[in-house]
């Protein structure tokens, strides 16, 4: 048994939403992408996303997938189709031009969680109080972290922080992470774009989890905290509880 719960916000600095989710209960598969590009090329880059990810996995059952490596594969075999078609959607007109998004994919089952993240989107998992980030951002900065060159507080206020290394859509070729957990009962699992994590710390998110019962209510209550903050980019939260 999943409680789901989701909520997207423009946000209080852009004019669209460029940001995109969808979930799946009956495949158990939930997803939420932030696009980029001018004009509204973002905005279809990350709806192409996980409509074309979502048409995949209903013409091609996952339930029929036995285990980890042919999931892996599926899911890789997955995201080329869904890179292709937005990269050439990007040089198919000069308004499309630098369209790309991340893309953040949680997919439940036999009491595992896996996930596929291309991009700066989260996967988060609140257990007994406390939280930890499943994925690892795709960024310029978190790049300079990780060798040494700046500390994660320089990394908070870099000018270059939103700057993602790897997109779908943004080369021909595509590199996705896999993740997968072991999850328990009362797990509570989030998937975000960057316009949460960058306004709300991983503490708060924690916080307001471990409070709330209801996971629409969790989803609005990020979404305006976000806001609350600065509301600088787009926000997107999918919540589940296990």
């Amino acid at each position: 048994m999943v409680q789901v719960g989701f909520k997207s916000d423009k946000g209080k600095k852009r004019v669209n939403n460029e940001d995109s989710l969808f979930v799946m209960p009956e495949q158990r598969i939930y997803m939420v992408a932030d696009g980029v590009g001018g004009h509204n090329a973002g905005e279809l880059a990350s709806m192409t996303a996980v409509k074309n990810v979502a048409e995949y996995i209903v013409a091609n059952p996952i339930n029929k997938v036995i285990n980890e490596e042919g999931l892996k594969n599926y899911f890789l075999s997955c995201l080329r189709e869904v890179n292709n078609t937005i990269f050439h959607l990007a040089s198919s007109s000069k308004n499309n031009i630098g369209m790309a998004t991340t893309l953040v994919l949680l997919y439940l089952t036999n009491q595992k969680a896996y996930f596929v993240n291309i991009g700066d989107s989260r996967a988060y998992v609140i257990r007994d109080g406390h939280i930890s980030q499943i994925t690892e951002d795709h960024t310029y900065v978190n790049e300079l972290v990780k060798e040494g060159s700046i500390t994660k507080a320089q990394a908070e206020i870099h000018p270059q922080k939103n700057m993602i290394t790897r997109a779908l859509g943004g080369e021909d070729k595509i590199i996705p992470d896999f993740y997968q957990l072991e999850i328990q009962k009362n797990d509570v699992i989030i998937l975000c774009s960057d316009g949460l994590h960058n306004e709300v710390s991983s503490a708060d998110i924690c916080r307001m989890a471990s409070e709330i019962i209801s996971m629409s209510e969790l989803s609005a209550n990020l979404v305006r905290s976000a806001n609350h903050n600065g509301g600088n980019d787009n926000i997107t939260v999918v919540s589940l509880k296990i």
